[in-house]
């Protein structure tokens, strides 16, 4: 089969186009031809710092998680898919799991659900990742209806899902950008939005809240900017993020008696470690999908598998609007 390779990890790696033997299946595992995939930032990350990171597989390397495609053959003990069916996931493309970034990929079934019916596979290859950390983040942080949400990021990869599952759940949704194609995408999404690089926490706090603060702030920007978020968050409120690579002082989350998710979706995968929730996450995401509840934003450039290099320098442009694309031809 085709596949791009990285032979060497490293700022100035590429991929490379090379004809590798089609994977054998193991129990548990069904193969599947790969209709498309989407570039997460993890993606870029692993690229260039290899090994630095303890998640990156060895060289060479498939890269790649995300995937929608067809069931070509099924592995013993599987018994909830069949040959031809149409279905996506986050699946790989770290540690001892090979991308998708080829043509076929061995997938644990766990990890993957029907695709949802309403939508494209090019679409649904952008979901997996960003809305499982969207979904699982909004969980553990009791989301519930008529819960004031902000989201950080609210124009990004996650952000833009979780505030879509916030406004399905029936909270009150507001999110932040700093731009006028980002605020207009927030806006059409259903959040109020609010520019970040113009308004204050306090002044939005005050003006959306009376100065109460948000019962839920999903921060899919973190890092530094999560003591943004313990200003804006209420007393007792949840704070999920995505980003807490970082050192910070947490006197006012604890003044505040704030509770802080981390979320790392990748742990089912590097641990092998209730992979099943992912794909249940993924059947319900599928159902909100179907239902008009939730719709993946995708860039206005779509790259073939030829073309992985360009994808991952299209992301990290920082150009992209929605998710980027890879579709094998």
């Amino acid at each position: 089969m085709k596949a791009m390779i990285i032979t060497k990890f490293g700022e100035n790696s590429v991929f490379e186009k090379q004809e590798i033997a089609v994977p054998e299946l193991k129990t548990g595992e069904v193969l599947i031809k790969i209709a498309a995939s989407s570039v997460n930032t993890v993606d870029t990350m692993i690229r260039k710092m290899g090994k630095e990171l303890p998640l990156s597989p060895e060289e060479p390397a498939i890269l790649g998680m995300d995937f929608a495609g067809t069931i070509e053959s099924v592995g013993e003990d599987v018994v909830n898919f069949s040959v031809g069916d149409e279905v996506y996931g986050c699946v790989g493309g770290l540690a001892d799991l090979p991308g998708t970034l080829a043509e076929y990929v061995a997938a644990d079934s766990k990890l993957i659900a029907k695709k949802p019916k309403a939508i494209s596979m090019v679409e649904a290859a952008a979901i997996p990742l960003v809305r499982i950390t969207a979904y699982e983040g909004l969980m553990r942080a009791g989301i519930s209806s008529g819960k004031n949400v902000l989201v950080h990021g609210g124009s990004g990869g996650v952000g833009h899902i979780a505030l879509q599952l916030a406004k399905y759940f029936g909270a009150k949704v507001f999110a932040t950008g700093g731009g006028v194609k980002q605020m207009a995408l927030i806006e059409e999404l259903g959040a109020t939005a609010i520019n970040y690089k113009t308004e204050s926490v306090e002044s939005y706090v005050e003006k959306y809240t009376n100065g109460a603060g948000f019962e839920i702030v999903y921060d899919s920007v973190g890092a530094g900017n999560l003591i943004n978020s313990f200003n804006a968050a209420a007393l007792n409120g949840n704070i999920a993020t995505t980003v807490s690579l970082c050192e910070l002082n947490l006197s006012l989350a604890h003044f505040k008696g704030l509770s802080l998710h981390v979320v790392f979706m990748l742990i089912p995968m590097l641990h092998n470690y209730k992979r099943a929730d992912h794909g249940d996450i993924l059947k319900k995401i599928a159902s909100i999908v179907d239902e008009g509840g939730l719709r993946p934003v995708l860039d206005s450039q779509i790259f073939s598998l030829e073309e992985a290099g360009k994808a991952h320098a299209r992301l990290e442009s920082g150009q992209a609007m929605g998710k980027v694309i890879i579709e094998n031809s």
